[in-house]
């Protein structure tokens, strides 16, 4: 038995990093079942509680799933797309977000005092009051979380209105804004942070420890310059793809854009 980790390291962990090497290499496709304990047990020399330890490393890393009664199975990479620029277009004819394919949870609505990151993206103290909507989204297929997210509202647009409850908006939620504000929204900006999660967002998007995350905070502003929204979308970093599409000549006009050679 080979591994990159040297002969020091506890027995199981080299025989994740040997079965971690064998998945890279193609050895076992995504989807492919591996092969059972006691193979593996014979293969490796060792007894089934090492294999098992071996086993756990993996699936604590997301490397491998189990399937109780059935087998371990090397995970499929079904990444989320993540298009920013297009969240508004389509929700203009037809009042829906992209999003068809997850379940929401709204887990809370109504006021509190704003978060000091969000705070500051909106320009506001940080014990300025906001209606916000927080909201864990699930993949409808599997049931699992596959985000945290929260809007924050200005309380003299939301507040008491249907916003603070915690039922479903009958369409997408800037629309429901624009509605209630009388403004359209104009310009936005992304927020991008890769950072480790907390530890109540790895248990609710049950992630391991030390696990990645993307954190987005989005400012929505109208043409005047006001806020109209603030949000904040939390994913697990392996498990997105963010794609930005634009014009390139609507690009070459911005000052001070950064050149390459």
């Amino acid at each position: 038995m080979t591994s990159g980790l040297g002969g020091f390291a506890p027995k199981y962990q080299q025989i994740a990093e040997a079965l971690r090497h064998d998945i890279q290499e193609g050895r076992y496709e995504p989807g492919e079942r591996l092969p059972a304990e006691t193979a593996l047990a014979e293969r490796f020399k060792v007894s089934l509680p090492t294999i098992r330890q071996a086993v756990g490393v993996l699936r604590s890393q997301g490397v491998v799933e189990s399937k109780h009664g059935i087998g371990t199975f090397v995970r499929q990479d079904h990444r989320l797309e993540r298009r920013s620029r297009s969240r508004y277009g389509r929700a203009r004819s037809d009042g829906k977000l992209l999003t068809s394919h997850l379940r929401h949870d709204i887990v809370f609505a109504g006021p509190e005092q704003v978060p000091a990151p969000i705070a500051e993206a909106m320009g506001v103290p940080a014990d300025t009051e906001v209606i916000t909507r927080r909201r864990v989204l699930y993949d409808k297929n599997t049931d699992t979380p596959e985000e945290i997210g929260a809007s924050y509202i200005p309380a003299d647009i939301a507040r008491g209105t249907f916003l603070e409850k915690r039922d479903v908006v009958p369409k997408a939620l800037f629309l429901c804004v624009e509605d209630l504000s009388g403004k359209r929204y104009h310009h936005a900006r992304d927020q991008w942070i890769a950072r480790s999660a907390t530890p109540e967002e790895t248990i609710t998007l049950g992630l391991t420890q030390g696990a990645q995350v993307l954190h987005v905070i989005h400012t929505a502003r109208a043409e005047d310059g006001a806020i109209l929204e603030v949000s904040e979308s939390i994913w697990p970093a392996d498990r997105v793809t963010i794609i930005d599409e634009y014009l390139i000549d609507q690009e070459a006009n911005v000052p001070d854009a950064p050149s390459q050679i």
